[in-house]
């Protein structure tokens, strides 16, 4: 069994740290932010600071593949979020029956984990400070990485340096800093070549606001991804009666930037009639928040199909980062971190080139296809955006985007539609025809998929703008 020091006591570093210590592994977190996890949700979510984690407060949903993961892997961590008041919800079970067409066989694997950021983090702290061989130490900060030349001059890290200078040794190193990591800094201080990075910034921001629902039955939707013209409407719940409403719009829209104002911000919400009746009955507990997407962002340690440096690998969003529009980033950085412990079941950290080759082949193969998949819909939507803020049309264009637009504008009629939609949002599987059912296929073949549809009830652009600068305008479509 290894040695192992994971840098970044967050979601994914703290999943990490729970797989690899049961499976037997010595584990120290390094954690830089002080405070501890202490109270009930709602003092979770008031009072713990994590100055480190920049998204700590904002919208979070963990979806099916996640609670997959925990279901089979980490079982308790379910337990305490229900414990803290977390709930599970089965985006299918909760539809009528005519639009589903009842049960089905895979309906079970929809469901979600509908939490706050902190309540969630709170419970996989309890779960791993609570696992043999764990050890979290909360107020340390790696500064640098112990390293020596590998026979091929790649170095090989053998554990970190603290900011008090004390030395970790470790037979593995783990990368959980998340988006803002430092590990590049390290990697040069050492000699090694720089990580390859795929980035590509599509410009999406968001405006949020939570609020506490006095009377939950009025909730019309359960974490819904909804697209308007030229923005798009998040609706997120969490715990404790509480919910999120995000806009996601295009960062480059400056008429819109007025949302980060609340008295904005509410004129807009009342042009959706859907979220009138739960407006009404709800309190804000926060004031607008005001996100960047950040952008969709790959950094892989091997270069050339050669690592740069060996001993250590990235998980979460210190490799793979995805816009959060789509609430991607815990499943896939739980993913990567069962990934992790499944490749070092095969390859021991004795064998750090073969650890680092396997580890790389092993998430290109389970992560890989979210990421393309995920990078694919950003590029579509943000165009899609821009064309409607121009006003002019965006035709879909490429085989998945034209697919996806079919199954929008098939699932209120179709329950194989329906199914294939929630799959691929919940699942993070990548649309494939040859995956559909044939009948679907013809269906799916005889439409003109020829611009976006858009659910009735809501604005237009000129109705959203004006309600935003406090213009005079027409009422929502009825």
């Amino acid at each position: 069994m290894a040695r192992i020091v994971v840098l970044g006591g967050a979601m994914t570093g703290l999943a990490t740290a729970a797989l690899l210590g049961r499976d037997g592994h010595d584990v120290t977190v390094l954690e830089r932010d002080v405070a501890e996890p202490k109270g009930d949700a709602d003092e979770l979510w008031r009072t713990w600071e994590r100055p480190g984690v920049s998204q700590f407060r904002l919208p979070h949903i963990m979806l099916g593949a996640w609670n997959k993961v925990m279901e089979e892997d980490l079982p308790e961590v379910l337990d305490e979020v229900v414990r803290l008041g977390c709930s599970h919800v089965n985006t299918i079970a909760i539809q009528p029956d005519t639009l589903t067409g009842g049960p089905r066989p895979g309906d079970e694997e929809l469901c979600n984990l509908i939490g706050r950021r902190p309540v969630v983090e709170a419970a996989l702290s309890t779960v791993a400070a609570r696992t043999p061989g764990v050890t979290i130490r909360r107020g340390t900060k790696a500064e640098s990485l112990v390293a020596t030349a590998g026979a091929d001059g790649v170095p090989q890290v053998g554990g970190v340096v603290t900011q008090d200078g004390e030395v970790l040794t470790a037979d593995l190193v783990v990368d959980a800093m998340g988006r803002n990591t430092t590990l590049d800094r390290m990697l040069d201080a050492i000699g090694a070549t720089g990580p390859e990075v795929q980035a590509e910034d599509l410009g999406f921001v968001y405006y949020c606001r939570h609020f506490r629902n006095n009377e939950p039955a009025t909730m019309p939707v359960v974490g819904a991804v909804i697209p308007y013209e030229g923005m798009t409407l998040l609706a997120i719940p969490a715990d404790a009666d509480t919910y999120c409403l995000v806009f996601s719009v295009a960062s480059n829209d400056h008429d819109m930037r007025g949302l980060r104002e609340v008295d904005a911000w509410e004129r807009a919400l009342a042009l959706f009639p859907n979220f009138a009746p739960v407006r009404a009955v709800s309190t804000p507990i926060t004031d607008i928040q005001v996100m960047n997407g950040g952008g969709d962002r790959r950094r892989s340690l091997l270069v050339d199909g050669a690592p740069v440096v060996t001993g250590l690998v990235a998980v979460g969003d210190s490799a793979v980062r995805t816009n959060p529009l789509l609430g991607r980033g815990a499943s896939t950085g739980l993913v990567q971190a069962r990934t992790l412990r499944d490749v070092l079941r095969e390859v021991a950290p004795d064998r750090p080139d073969q650890l680092a080759l396997r580890f790389a082949e092993a998430v290109e193969a389970t992560v890989g296809p979210m990421y393309r998949f995920t990078l694919d819909q950003d590029r579509h939507r943000m165009a899609e955006v821009q064309a409607e803020i121009a006003g002019r049309p965006y035709p879909p264009a490429g085989a998945g985007w034209r697919l996806q637009r079919a199954l929008q504008m098939m699932f209120a009629q179709d329950p194989d539609a329906l199914r294939a939609l929630f799959r691929a949002a919940h699942r993070i599987e990548a649309f494939d025809t040859d995956t559909l059912p044939d009948t679907l296929r013809v269906k799916i073949e005889e439409l003109e998929v020829d611009r976006p549809v858009y659910p009735p009830g809501g604005p237009t652009r000129t109705q959203l703008l004006a309600a935003v600068s406090g213009r005079p305008a027409q009422s929502a479509p009825a």
